[in-house]
């Protein structure tokens, strides 16, 4: 066998070592991107596991990560620009200001994730055009605080999700070829915090948001139509043209209507 070959499976072999080597051995050694490449090339289908590695600030553009186990990695300001995450569980995973441009969330588990300012434009939801509940990701607790934002995020469970600051708001001046908003169809969103968030044109229609809160928040133009809405918070919200159609608001708050919303 080359040299060369021989050295490149000896590197294959110790990083093998050094994934699955027990946790209070391997220490916080960061990986480098061409690390993570090896790995996934080595690994079958679906079984590489990165758990509690140290991937921050890696570059790992374009890399299939399906199936993967990404639990409590620090994945903070990577670049995952269409990084395939389909059924990948990175349930507490550190993803605070990385870049999800045009990922793919099919299945994905993001429970007790970290997506402080992260960016989250454009992402892959569905294999077809629309969303569909088998399809869905998880993002019970997921702190996405000050998060920029378009996703149609439908039949997704978000319960206690933080949204607070994150930024949604649709550009009307950036919309010559259609709509591309972010979308809460039907998702479960029961106890999610929107505070100070920008929701302008959002649909929530038939969306769960009991106890939700708003506080603070735009939500000109957002859509609630039949959403679940009982005990939500309001109060300093602005919800000029906002749609509330056959919305239940038993013991919602902060409701102050102007002219112009629609009820």
């Amino acid at each position: 066998m080359p040299l060369s070959n021989r050295r490149f499976g000896t590197d294959i072999l110790l990083l093998s070592v050094f994934l699955f080597a027990p946790l209070a051995a391997r220490g916080t050694e960061h990986l480098t991107a061409e690390q993570v490449r090896a790995a996934v090339a080595a690994a079958p289908p679906g079984r590489v596991d990165f758990s509690s590695k140290d991937l921050s600030g890696t570059d790992l553009t374009g890399v299939d990560l399906s199936g993967a186990k990404l639990i409590h990695t620090d994945l903070s300001g990577a670049n995952l620009h269409g990084v395939k995450l389909v059924g990948a569980n990175l349930t507490d995973a550190d993803l605070t200001r990385a870049d999800l441009t045009f990922a793919w969330f099919i299945r994905a588990n993001f429970t007790h994730a970290d997506l402080r300012g992260a960016t989250l434009q454009t992402i892959v939801t569905s294999a077809g055009m629309d969303n569909t509940p088998d399809q869905a990701a998880t993002f019970a607790d997921a702190n996405l605080s000050g998060a920029s934002i378009t996703v149609h995020f439908s039949f997704y469970d978000m319960r206690k999700a933080n949204f607070s600051r994150a930024q949604m708001t649709v550009v009307m001046a950036n919309q010559s070829m259609g709509l591309l908003r972010t979308e809460f169809i039907g998702s479960n969103l029961d106890g999610a915090n929107f505070q100070g968030a920008g929701l302008g044109h959002v649909t929530f229609r038939f969306a769960k948001l009991r106890g939700a809160s708003f506080r603070g928040a735009d939500l000109s133009d957002a859509d609630f139509t039949g959403a679940y809405l009982s005990d939500a918070d309001f109060t300093g919200a602005n919800i000029t043209g906002t749609t509330f159609d056959s919305a239940t608001l038993t013991g919602a708050r902060g409701l102050d209507w102007p002219k112009t919303h629609r009820q």
